[in-house]
């Protein structure tokens, strides 16, 4: 298996050596994901623009969707993910936020973060058994039901993203391995 996953490489294609630029110039290499999407370079933009409309609609500082993709990552055990967005978390809020995200110790965060983390988790956990209960803390947050809504379908859409990618084999890069935070590394378990 290679940093991909279990597929062999996608034949070159116009549309996945744009995403591929972009990877490289915002991060100096081209991500493993990046590569496995290759096969199907479409759907993971229309995947992406979908996750950014309900992430505009759910109004998500860049602060919140970290900590709703680190949780939802932590919740389903990808450890790519978690680390990705783990380190986007740690450059915004501390290496020690994202560690206590992604081991779901909530007690130390503060009130919004735990709100979010706790959704998150609730909604990859099992979310046939959330309830109105629930959902109380993120109204008590300030979000209305038509944020609380969009950031649900934000979560799902990153469910789908991590599922592809766990179920193909993608293992986190590298570089990323080698940028993140101690803290978030050892959380994740790749220390």
């Amino acid at each position: 298996m290679n940093g991909i996953g279990h597929l062999l490489p996608a034949a070159p294609s116009a549309e996945h050596d744009v995403q591929a630029r972009a990877d490289a110039e915002r991060l100096g290499f081209v991500m493993n994901a990046t590569r496995l999407w290759a096969h199907l370079p479409p759907a993971k933009q229309a995947l992406f623009d979908l996750m950014e409309m309900a992430a505009t609609s759910a109004s998500l500082t860049f602060r919140q969707r970290a900590v709703l993709v680190t949780a939802t990552a932590a919740g389903l055990g990808d450890p790519y993910c978690s680390l990705a967005w783990g380190s986007r978390l740690a450059g915004e809020a501390g290496p020690d936020v994202a560690a206590h995200v992604i081991r779901h110790q909530r007690g130390s965060l503060e009130p919004a973060d735990r709100v979010l983390a706790e959704w998150a988790t609730k909604v990859v956990g099992d979310p046939t058994a959330t309830t109105e209960h629930d959902i109380q803390p993120l109204r008590g947050a300030g979000f209305t039901d038509e944020q609380i809504f969009a950031m649900t379908l934000f979560v799902g859409l990153r469910v789908t993203f991590s599922l592809v990618n766990d179920a193909l084999g993608a293992q986190p890069d590298d570089e990323l391995i080698e940028r993140a935070p101690a803290e978030v590394v050892a959380a994740i378990g790749l220390g």
